[in-house]
């Protein structure tokens, strides 16, 4: 992992809380996500001689290497962490629910 992994993912992160409050924190994260994924084809398509000289799927298909894999990946993961863990998420109520009901039995 180089430090083009970590950056996209903060990138990602900021970019979904900015569109959070307009659409949510699942399709915030699936845009941005889109984004640095469209980002990696186009520089696929480019590798193979430009968008006029490939087919249509040719960036979708070739030239992928760990690298740009993990260049998409990150950000996706990023991404679903902060939706999974952020207040008002399922995986926060659950937590929630614990916590209240531990509570509630500690009390005598």
């Amino acid at each position: 992992m180089n430090t083009s992994h970590l950056e996209h993912a903060i990138i990602a992160v900021a970019f979904q809380c900015l569109l959070w409050p307009l659409v949510g924190r699942w399709v915030g994260g699936s845009l941005i996500v889109a984004v640095f994924l469209g980002r990696e084809i186009a520089q696929h398509e480019y590798a193979g001689g430009g968008p006029n000289a490939v087919g249509y799927f040719y960036g979708l298909v070739h030239h992928w290497s760990p690298d740009s894999i993990l260049d998409v990946l990150s950000p996706a993961a990023a991404c679903i962490l902060l939706a999974l863990v952020v207040p008002g998420s399922p995986l926060w109520r659950a937590r929630q629910t614990r916590r209240t009901n531990a509570a509630d039995r500690s009390q005598p």
